[in-house]
């Protein structure tokens, strides 16, 4: 008899430990990806029916809220402004789950259920008030931000601004952008036309272009390749390096030219610094190809290339908030390399990944991790995190940032007066790449920071698929972001 009891005993211990782990797994393990499945239509009610906190800009304006409504789910999500903050807050809708922006990377925290915010829940429960969510302070300036999207106006585009000894972003535009309010409505049907329309095609305006698409850099990425030759002690400014009108690229019959005269040198050779200053693609091809892939692709994989960087939030608070890896061939040939050392061929950034680069230079040389939130704050006002700089990588020394400083100096005061502003020194690096059939149309390109000599803001500006060279479609939008930075 002891015997059939202990055997009943053993199997109810088991059923509770297999009933024990299955809660555990269902509620802790699984419970954010339970609680994000679309089919949870429980979760869905419970989280529009929460009051959730406020993205807001770094002066304190709001840009994404939860109004009271008299419906089912209790609140309303609401941006002010949401084709302008779109591409930071993303949007938070009855018909598909937030999987972009702040509404996703911090989701947890805005619809008050992560785990920092345990004693405001039980606090809420015991006094029977209704439980909030945390509001979110971002490092984005309202105003940057609106000169850098009216600037951009109508162009397939992006511009992001990146407070240089910080890392925080100040400004990231997307267009075409979106009305995230057409997606937060609480009518099923015109939510889902909504989407439906907006994530059409590959030209979708809910892509963050700033950070969810490739585009090859052009010759911004000659930054990267002058980095890695001034690392390795054998160049410097004045450096005589081979250019020329032409340069027939390794093993093939194909010819790569310049786009400025000023570009081919004299006799065949030009200065590193002059090489940078008309964006001579015979020298950096050629200086691609006498540094080797090796040493090229090191110094982009410290600036950030070949890795998923991420901006904000992780598991415990939402689906995190990341860029796409930018790219550099492995192991290319040596035509191939020679391509891809002046940002064409299958060399590919997106805009975050530029305004890194020229962040770096101008810290030093010190890149820092790109972040978005400043503080979290919970419903009564106490702080439950505060964001602190965190360095990335050291990826070159301070004696080569200051000559990559002289050099980018040197695109402005010689090829490109038109981006200096007055008692600032400006460095910049433009870049116009070839894309398309035949290479029939152009992806624009400049980075820079200002003042070159106190460096407080880092921008790249990308306008995809123009007709005109860099410095004239981008070149301009990089000016009034850092005139309007530096007038505050």
């Amino acid at each position: 008899m002891n015997k059939y009891l202990r055997q009943l005993f053993t199997a109810v211990v088991a059923l509770f430990v297999i009933l024990g782990l299955s809660s555990t797994i269902i509620m802790a393990v699984r419970a954010n990806a339970l609680n994000n499945d679309p089919r949870n239509a429980r979760s869905l009610y419970h989280q529009l029916g929460a009051y959730r906190g406020a993205i807001l800009a770094s002066d304190g304006t709001v840009m994404a809220k939860s109004e009271p409504v008299n419906d089912a789910f209790k609140y309303l999500r609401t941006y002010s402004n949401g084709p302008l903050y779109a591409p930071v807050t993303g949007f938070f809708s009855i018909n598909q789950t937030a999987d972009r922006g702040l509404e996703a990377s911090r989701s947890m925290l805005l619809n008050g259920e992560a785990d920092s915010l345990i004693w405001q829940r039980a606090k809420a429960m015991l006094t029977g008030t209704t439980n909030q969510g945390a509001s979110i302070e971002t490092s984005i300036d309202p105003k940057l931000q609106q000169v850098a999207y009216d600037q951009l106006g109508t162009r397939d585009g992006a511009a992001v601004a990146i407070e240089v000894n910080t890392g925080r972003i100040l400004a990231m535009v997307s267009t075409p952008s979106y009305d995230p309010n057409k997606l937060a409505t609480h009518d099923t049907k015109a939510a889902s036309q909504a989407y439906n329309e907006l994530s059409a095609g590959q030209n979708s305006p809910l892509i963050n272009r700033a950070t969810s698409q490739l585009y090859p850099p052009g010759s911004t990425f000659k930054t990267i390749v002058a980095s890695a030759a001034l690392e390795t002690g054998d160049y410097q400014t004045d450096t005589k390096i081979p250019a020329g009108a032409s340069y027939t690229l390794p093993g093939t019959a194909t010819q790569l030219p310049n786009a400025e005269a000023q570009a081919d040198g004299v006799n065949g050779q030009i200065s590193l610094q002059e090489a940078v200053a008309w964006s001579s693609n015979t020298a950096f091809a050629q200086l691609g190809v006498k540094l080797g892939a090796s040493k090229v692709s090191d110094m982009a994989t410290k600036l950030g290339f070949g890795s998923t960087i991420t901006i904000d939030g992780t598991e415990s608070t939402g689906t995190p908030m990341t860029a796409t890896a930018s790219t550099f061939p492995s192991d290319p040939t040596d035509d191939k390399l020679a391509l891809a050392s002046i940002g064409q061929g299958d060399t590919t950034a997106t805009p975050l990944q530029m305004a890194m680069v020229a962040q770096a230079i101008a810290n030093n040389g010190k890149l820092m991790q790109p972040t978005l939130v400043d503080r979290v704050r919970a419903a009564d006002l106490t702080v439950l995190s505060q964001t602190k700089p965190q360095t990335m990588a050291n990826a070159f020394s301070e004696d080569s940032a200051d000559k990559l400083t002289t050099m980018m100096e040197s695109v402005v005061t010689e090829a490109n007066p038109q981006l200096a502003i007055d008692g600032i020194k400006v460095a910049a690096k433009t870049g116009t790449a070839q894309i398309g059939t035949d290479n029939s149309a152009i992806d624009g390109w400049v980075i820079g920071f200002a003042p070159a000599d106190d460096p407080q803001i880092a921008v790249a500006v990308l306008a995809h698929n123009t007709d005109v060279y860099g410095s004239l479609a981008a070149g301009p939008i990089m000016r009034a972001m850092m005139q309007e930075a530096l007038q505050q």
